[in-house]
């Protein structure tokens, strides 16, 4: 069947911009051209954009799927327009075998309800010690490597690690942290972390890994992504790296674009994050790296963690939050702040990531795959982390006044969520 949507605000992030105009569902592709359908849906005063690929989602099978399974992923995924999950492999066990691929991605497939990519480890059991097949696992179907939050010490281990990935043309992502000085720590250092008592973190540990790992980038001339971007220094780095050439790209997490570290004042442990929270100054100057193309892509860096991982003191909890269902609400904080553009938005959330990864989403182009999604931009809601379709409810966001609401979203033309 083909549905058409009618008189919708269509987000074109690939041209820069939003137009009034029709769009036709027909076969599992968008159909730009002709619009006869056999349903419609009026659309006037609604968005219609692509569906967000969310880089970076932890869902915890195999190991802990009592916080999250694929299959409750895959609902929370569709009710936040999320159409495209690119999980993380620092699972128990870690993604670092063929077998252990083949399992995720079976139970990806049969599971969830959007479209499901995975990461494999770069390093077995991400330990930093021994090389993964990264041949193997590629042929696997691997889209991408990393060890996540385990950053690989051993400098000789990584360049062989990078100049393997190098010669497949397999892209690798790190996590900028320098170990030895971000270990333990809960907050970024300065006055407040200090009137609180947390073990503290300068921001200058993000910029170190930083430029450790840009220089044997350079060196092995490897395609990297940096997971996480947060603080102004680590900004004018990824600047001049940029303008050498070099095949990089960089992201930040939505909760970085929304919190400061001013929010873990009553210690609330939903808002310990890795890394922790910046300074409002490094907030503006991520938003504004964002808006400028230094940083390009956002993610929601969901981290389900359950009550009993959260109910202890902040710096014994444990770190991260969900954000499969916030991150486009969240988002439109900063469309309704006028930070940013509602195309600009789209950009990072959609067009940017599946460009990276060489997929064929993040755009409304004529025969692309209908992953798209329709949501209306001024619909104010209070969140509720009760009625969230995770597992877990670890959400920075509970009890906040958001903006922007869901209707529906269509994977490959079928629709897996409506409001």
């Amino acid at each position: 069947m083909s549905l058409l949507l009618k008189n919708a605000l269509l987000v074109e992030p690939d041209l820069k911009k939003v137009v009034e105009g029709n769009l036709v569902i027909r076969n599992g592709l968008i159909d730009r051209k002709d619009f006869a359908a056999d349903n419609e849906i009026d659309c006037t005063g609604k968005f219609v954009a692509p569906g967000i690929v969310d880089l970076g989602v932890k869902v915890c099978e195999p190991g802990d799927s009592h916080k999250e399974s694929y299959e409750s992923a895959g609902k929370a995924a569709a009710a936040g327009g999320v159409t495209t999950i690119i999980t993380r492999p620092d699972t128990k066990a870690a993604i670092d075998t063929p077998e252990t691929f083949d399992f995720v991605k079976k139970k990806g497939n049969e599971d969830c309800i959007v479209n499901v990519f995975h990461i494999a480890a770069l390093t077995k059991d991400r330990k930093g010690r021994e090389i993964c097949e990264i041949g193997m696992l590629s042929e696997a179907g691997a889209i991408a490597f990393s060890d996540c939050d385990n950053v690989i010490q051993d400098n000789k281990i990584f360049s062989r690690a990078l100049n393997y990935a190098s010669a497949m043309n397999v892209l690798v992502i790190g996590h900028p942290q320098e170990k030895s000085l971000s270990q333990g720590a809960v907050s970024t250092s300065g006055k407040f972390a200090t009137l609180r008592g947390l073990p503290s973190v300068s921001p200058v540990a993000e910029r170190i890994a930083l430029e450790r790992d840009l220089a044997l980038v350079e060196m092995t001339n490897t395609r990297y992504h940096f997971d996480q971007i947060t603080n102004m220094n680590s900004i004018g780095v990824l600047k001049r790296a940029k303008k050498s050439g070099l095949d990089i790209s960089a992201g930040t997490s939505i909760h970085h674009l929304s919190f400061n570290e001013l929010d873990i004042a009553d210690y609330k442990t939903f808002f310990k994050l890795k890394p922790p929270l910046r300074s409002e100054k490094d907030r503006l100057a991520t938003i504004e790296a964002v808006r400028d193309g230094t940083i390009d892509i956002i993610s929601s860096m969901h981290t389900p963690q359950d009550e009993e991982s959260k109910r202890l003191p902040f710096e014994d909890a444990a770190s991260g939050a969900i954000g499969l269902e916030t991150i486009l609400p969240a988002m439109l904080r900063l469309y309704h702040s006028k930070h940013l553009e509602m195309h600009q938005i789209f950009n990072a959330i959609s067009l940017n990531p599946a460009k990276r990864l060489g997929l064929d989403s993040g755009t409304l182009k004529h025969k692309k795959a209908a992953d798209l999604i329709v949501f209306d931009a001024d619909k104010p809601f209070i969140l509720n982390r009760e009625l969230l379709q995770s597992k877990v409810k670890n959400t920075p966001f509970d009890g906040h006044k958001l903006q922007g609401r869901v209707l529906r979203t269509f994977v490959k033309g079928k629709e897996v969520f409506s409001r």
